[in-house]
């Protein structure tokens, strides 16, 4: 999953391969930690990595429970790209096991973060409104809030008694939100020694989503599997050419190690080695670059493509601010993993490059997401099952149920040594939440993709809207073409011209039943069978 993203270079969609010799990763921000608020840590640079033969993989027989805890409800969590809030309307989401509702607050000009219930009788405020003074309003008995989450209006009190609007008791709990990267971020607690957590303490920062020289198309997608499903998924190169075959090319295999071919799919060895492994996350070296994760939810991998003329530029880094050789092409797979609530997770995606610009000029961005989803979908339904099979044995047991002999598992290897060294192999919910998993659905509803993307998505539900009125124009362009040659019988029009209605309606007709089928496959549901590709 590491290659969900096409990178364009003599194709549209040709997958570009990282050099085996790359720089070492752009440093990024990263989340700093209550107890020690003013230190940043940063990656290590090429020259202070240990060398292969002192680095080793990760045992796999190291399950060791930790004292030091990773805080599931100390950390920033994505929300949403910007991009896909609409700001005339509250928007629901869920994360940690928690309802919230996320909405612009047109006073303050900033995206607030609520709980998602209303302090009078607990109905959604997700399901409410923007009123015409900018509060969110509760849309069952109209009771209104502002930005602070203080309640300005309860239409039922009357204006000349007591003033019951002000109590405590009628105020929304607020969550702390930032927007960084162009996306909505949350803290997950509404108490208040966290108010001002965001002066102390930012979200992961990635430098290149803000860089105007790089492109930068978002994506966003629910998923019916776990938080640690989807992370270590994302961690495995080797399952590409596999669960994708068909989809993207094999980019785990130079050319020069394609000789000796012993499959289809061309899977071959891979080496990894896990440079620095804490609570905090760990770096990971291979044969294609390197690799950070960085808990709870960041996971990307850079590569430096190489300059103009070939070879590969360095890059340096002052104050936090990457200065790169403007000849040199990079390229980064940005992967957020938000837990959502158990056997589901939410995947914020983006592709940074500096390179091949135009390409995401020219196409809009439904046009991306069509093929980011089918790389999804085609092994959703195997991961969905996956899951349910190592609820079966137990998540604290998955290093001993699973065999994995070989390094190019390094990297899952580290995340579930991480997931059970220092959170006890679980996502710690809200009360309201169990660990156990709910029973399989049916492949059609966990492979949907109209729910799961194509209404959160502002880019495909335009495209979708724009569709659907073009096929109704080609279906009623056909039946009027019909019309119009029913009306010409017993005139003296001409062979060419009625042949020409009838290819014009035939035409549309068919246009209509492809452009129905398209919708369809690429907004509502797409199946793939891994046996017939």
């Amino acid at each position: 999953m590491e290659s969900i993203v096409s990178l364009p270079s003599s194709s549209l969609f040709h997958l570009s391969i990282p050099s085996p010799s790359l720089p070492p990763l752009p440093p990024l921000r990263l989340p700093l930690q209550p107890h020690r608020l003013q230190r940043t840590v940063r990656l290590v640079s090429h020259s202070t990595l240990p060398s292969s033969s002192a680095s080793s993989t990760l045992s796999t027989t190291d399950t060791t429970i930790s004292g030091e805890k990773f805080n599931w409800y100390a950390h920033w969590y994505p929300v949403a790209p910007v991009c896909d809030l609409d700001k005339r309307a509250p928007h629901a989401k869920r994360i940690l096991g928690l309802d919230i509702v996320v909405w612009w607050d047109r006073v303050k000009e900033q995206w607030q973060v609520f709980d998602d219930r209303c302090p009078h009788r607990l109905a959604p405020l997700s399901e409410g409104r923007i009123d015409q003074w900018g509060r969110l309003q509760c849309v069952y008995h109209g009771w209104c809030f502002n930005g602070s989450g203080g309640c300005e209006l309860i239409p039922q009190a009357s204006p000349d008694g007591p003033p019951v609007q002000r109590a405590k008791k009628a105020c929304v709990a607020v969550y702390p939100s930032i927007v960084q990267n162009k996306i909505v971020w949350f803290w997950p607690s509404t108490d208040p020694q966290y108010k001002d957590i965001a002066l102390k303490e930012k979200p992961p920062y990635v430098p290149q989503l803000d860089d105007p020289s790089y492109t930068c198309t978002m994506g966003m997608r629910d998923l019916q599997y776990g938080y640690e499903i989807l992370t270590e998924n994302l961690m495995d190169p080797a399952h590409v050419p596999y669960a994708h075959y068909g989809i993207l090319t094999n980019i785990t295999a130079p050319k020069a190690l394609t000789t000796n071919v012993r499959d289809r799919e061309g899977g071959r060895p891979l080496d990894m080695t896990i440079e620095e492994f804490d609570k905090t996350g760990f770096l990971s070296r291979n044969t294609m670059g390197y690799s950070k994760f960085i808990a709870p939810c960041l996971h990307y991998s850079a590569a430096s493509l190489g300059s103009s003329n070939g070879s590969i530029s360095s890059s340096s880094t002052q104050e936090g601010i990457i200065k790169t050789n403007q000849k040199q092409r990079n390229a980064l797979l940005v992967f957020l993993c938000i837990p959502v609530s158990p056997g589901r997770s939410r995947l914020i995606y983006v592709f940074p490059r500096n390179f091949s610009v135009w390409v995401d000029q020219i196409f809009p961005r439904w046009f991306f997401h069509i093929r980011q989803n089918l790389v999804l979908d085609s092994d959703l339904y195997l991961l969905h099952l996956e899951e349910q099979k190592i609820a079966e044995v137990g998540p604290s047991n998955w290093l001993k149920a699973c065999y994995v002999p070989t390094t190019s598992d390094a990297k899952v290897i580290a995340f579930r040594r991480w997931f059970a060294k220092y959170a006890d192999s679980q996502v710690h919910w809200s009360t309201k939440f169990s660990n156990y998993l709910l029973p399989s659905l049916p492949k059609e509803q966990i492979m949907d993709r109209y729910w799961s993307h194509t209404v959160q998505c502002s880019s495909c539900r335009a495209a979708l809207k724009g569709m659907k009125v073009l096929e109704v124009i080609l279906q009623v362009f056909s039946v009027i073409s019909i019309g119009i040659l029913a009306a010409m019988r017993g005139s003296l029009v001409s062979t060419v011209t009625r042949v020409s209605i009838v290819f014009t309606a035939v035409l549309c007709f068919l246009a209509s039943r492809w452009l129905s089928h398209f919708i369809y496959k690429n907004f509502y549901y797409h199946d793939y069978n891994h046996a017939f590709v």
